[in-house]
């Protein structure tokens, strides 16, 4: 009987220590194909690769570089490096929480999606940003431990079709503790720095730091405050249903008037 495939990427680059270390953890559990980015791309989220060829290296037997972004190397590695399909798809150890919000922005997060959008099971690891944690090379040991368990129990378990696992790992976990939990909220402080450059042209720097986090009990960001990894169920599907019940009351007057306006005039033609 053939052992599964387990796709691994990642949007840290394919020379990442957190890739490497989920790679050797995740071995016994199955055929290890990593295909990754050439480089960091970090907060890429799902963007494709449209108006260029991708291209693609074998490192070594079964790791691929790909100039790509983080959802390209899953997108190549699923419908073209794979000989079978993959029964698991695990994106990380990116080295740096992917919290709340930043699901929409994690190019690690993003792996993930690609591959639940292709009806995969699929778990995204992050651990939490440390200066100089790079060189210890036990960092990414216990986020290594908890993808492998998961991993495990998803292979043996299955997840629901159009849905990933979200994991995050704080410095300092707690041995042995995990919290189920849902999206929190992350707060950053919004910032554009403008600056100027030798020749006196203008150029911009976006994005601030992190500023704390909102106050939802249950959350991701709970979790990891009181230094428990977390595991965070997420869903594909966006739809408000709430809303959904609700709109269906609104009147769209303007648009209706015209709407009736534009029949009246095509009826009135000869």
């Amino acid at each position: 009987m053939k052992r599964p495939t387990i796709l691994l990427s990642n949007d840290d680059g394919v020379a990442a220590n957190g890739l490497r270390a989920l790679a050797r953890q995740l071995g016994d559990l199955g055929d290890v194909l990593v295909v990754a980015p050439d480089r960091e791309r970090s907060a890429t989220s799902h963007a494709f690769t449209l108006d260029r060829p991708l291209r693609c290296e074998e490192l070594e037997p079964g790791w691929f570089s790909v100039d790509g972004t983080p959802a390209d190397c899953v997108y190549l590695g699923l419908l073209k490096l794979c000989d079978r399909p993959p029964a698991l798809v695990v994106s990380g150890i990116n080295h740096g929480f992917n919290l709340g919000s930043d699901v929409f922005y994690s190019g690690t997060v993003a792996c993930a999606v690609e591959a639940a959008l292709r009806e995969v099971p699929a778990i995204a690891v992050s651990r939490e940003y440390r200066p100089g944690v790079l060189k210890d090379p036990t960092a990414f040991d216990t986020a290594a431990l908890l993808a492998h368990a998961l991993g495990r129990a998803v292979l043996a378990e299955g997840l629901p079709r159009a849905t990933l696992l979200n994991v995050n790992v704080p410095h300092a976990a707690r041995p042995g503790a995990y919290q189920w939990t849902c999206l929190g909220r992350r707060v950053y402080r919004d910032q554009v720095e403008e600056r100027a450059d030798l020749r006196g042209r203008t150029y911009y720097w976006i994005g601030g730091p992190a500023d704390g986090f909102g106050d939802v009990e249950g959350s991701d960001l709970h979790a990891v405050r009181d230094q428990i990894a977390s595991v965070t169920p997420l869903d594909l599907d966006l739809t408000h249903d709430g809303l959904l019940e609700q709109l269906p009351r609104w009147r769209l007057e303007g648009f209706e008037a015209a709407l009736a306006a534009d029949l009246e005039r095509k009826a009135a033609r000869p």
